[in-house]
């Protein structure tokens, strides 16, 4: 069964020990971590309000996502239904993009976060690159961290579960079991827990979770980019006991390589996104 012993950023073995866990769980958690929390709090706290009323007179309802573009708001309605479910999850979320339209008065919070967590996102690609071996590595068409330089296509989420009625659909989840697209994900610590990964044997795992932890965990263009030497390990997010019935944030920024970027002999990054774009059903 997989284990999620949390790395310690700081430490001399950890670019190893994280690639190490990558490889045997498709996820690795880092601790001590650069990312500043109090600004994860304030987003988090922010962006509740945002989405449960409104904030300095701006609503959700007036950044509604624009298919084109693929940013915005997306109300529960619309929400994406993981690959192969009939269900839409239990949820709702906007797109950020540093280019893309935001409130005017959360801006400032996102674009600073979206910074900090991409450059640690470079590096962490640098670290996965450093030790993957030269015939896995040799087939990239070029090195991880360059992959994302200049991508107008990496994506911070912010990701609202509300509280629960009681009268969802039977099987709904507030994310069923799916992969994520991308090379990588950066996941600090939701408020609530809930975050499970399936295990080699099919058992799910909960993800420890905590303030200074982050999750990490690799997405399929990563996997189709090393031909399955790092795995793109399937997860979720549970609905809570009535006792934890409570809303749920959550901040996942999904680094995306420049469109152009050769993924493999089958795929560019373009023809990738737009493949399951469709399969997700929201374009």
């Amino acid at each position: 069964m997989p284990r999620f012993d949390a790395i310690d950023y700081g430490s001399d073995s950890a670019s190893g020990d994280f690639c190490q866990s990558l490889r045997e769980t498709g996820f690795g958690v880092l601790s001590n971590h650069p990312l500043d929390k109090s600004l994860i709090t304030k987003i988090y706290d922010h962006w509740l309000t945002f989405f449960s009323e409104n904030l300095a007179g701006e609503y959700p309802r007036d950044f509604a996502m624009q298919v084109a573009t693929q940013d915005g708001y997306f109300s529960r309605e619309i929400a994406e239904s993981a690959k192969g479910e009939s269900e839409q999850d239990i949820k709702e979320y906007f797109h950020f993009y540093p280019w893309g339209r935001c409130p005017s008065s959360l801006r400032q919070e996102l674009q600073a976060y979206f910074e900090l967590a991409s450059a640690l996102a470079s590096e962490l690609l640098d670290w996965i690159q450093q030790h993957t071996p030269d015939d896995i590595s040799g087939g990239y068409s070029e090195s991880l961290s360059d992959m994302i330089v200049d991508s107008r296509e990496t994506l911070l989420r912010v990701l609202h579960y509300p509280h629960l009625t009681g009268h969802e659909p039977t099987g709904a989840l507030r994310a069923a079991a799916h992969e994520d697209i991308n090379l990588i994900t950066i996941l600090p610590s939701s408020n609530q827990s809930g975050l499970q990964v399936k295990g080699s044997d099919g058992r799910w795992i909960d993800v420890p979770e905590g303030d200074d932890k982050l999750v990490v965990n690799i997405g399929d263009m990563l996997q189709e980019v090393s031909g399955g030497y790092y795995p793109s390990t399937t997860h979720r997010v549970i609905n809570p006991t009535f006792a934890a019935n409570k809303p749920r944030m959550s901040l996942p920024l999904f680094l995306h390589p420049r469109p152009d970027v050769r993924l493999s002999e089958r795929y560019t990054a373009a023809s990738y996104l737009e493949e399951r774009l469709r399969e997700l059903g929201v374009k």
